[in-house]
């Protein structure tokens, strides 16, 4: 079993939860997380670039000059890549990056991810998170205390407006549904931080994260 520290907003421990680590897969599958953030990095290039080949560029396709008895080096046409102002011997073109997951894999990757960061003792719960209002020095005092600050992510099962509006202007620090946070963003957050709710709906069932059914 891994124990999970649980704070409070003062940065007091006030808990410990227990995590069976066959509830998320019993290891952490390094393979199938490269592969998974990989393909979320592949899915944000843009891939409209292009570049113009010798068949794009304008000019004529007729020989500069005779084969030989000129003296100079033998030349083809003015579109030759190793001319000024011709085309590129290596276009490039647009292109579609994006690749395709598996929902099983994606699942299985968030899971093993989140196993790596509670085995690594980078994960916490938050209890008690409650604002008021919209408060960035309240948010942020919170993270320091926790020592959170270098970078978070904030699971949660709710959206809070306040708690949104108070860590927008906060680096390196964002906050996700539980059930829409990938493999991608919890490994590239220093610390993954719990709400006790988003904790409980990804320990009682991690194949959905405990997403409330479609109306």
């Amino acid at each position: 079993m891994i124990e999970i520290p649980v704070f409070n907003m003062k940065g007091e421990q006030v808990g410990i939860e227990k995590l069976d680590p066959a509830v998320l897969g019993g290891r952490v599958r390094t393979a199938l997380l490269k592969q998974a953030v990989v393909a979320y990095r592949n899915n944000q290039r843009q891939g409209t670039v292009q570049t113009r080949s010798r068949g794009m560029v304008d000019g004529s396709t007729r020989k500069l000059y005779r084969q030989k008895g000129t003296g100079n080096a033998r030349a083809g046409n003015v579109r030759t890549p190793v001319r000024v102002g011709g085309g590129h011997a290596f276009a490039k073109i647009n292109r579609d990056f994006s690749q395709k997951l598996p929902q099983q894999m994606r699942q299985l990757a968030r899971n093993s991810a989140v196993l790596a960061k509670a085995k690594s003792g980078a994960a916490v719960i938050l209890k008690d998170l409650k604002l008021t209002a919209p408060k960035t020095k309240q948010m942020a005092g919170m993270l320091k205390a926790i020592k959170a600050d270098r970078g978070a992510l904030l699971a949660v099962t709710t959206e809070d407006p306040n708690v949104r509006l108070s860590s927008r202007n906060i680096p390196n620090f964002g906050v996700k549904l539980v059930w829409d946070a990938n493999a991608y963003d919890i490994l590239r957050a220093r610390m993954l931080i719990f709400t006790p709710e988003a904790f409980g709906a990804i320990t009682k069932d991690p194949r959905t994260a405990g997403r409330p059914a479609r109306a």
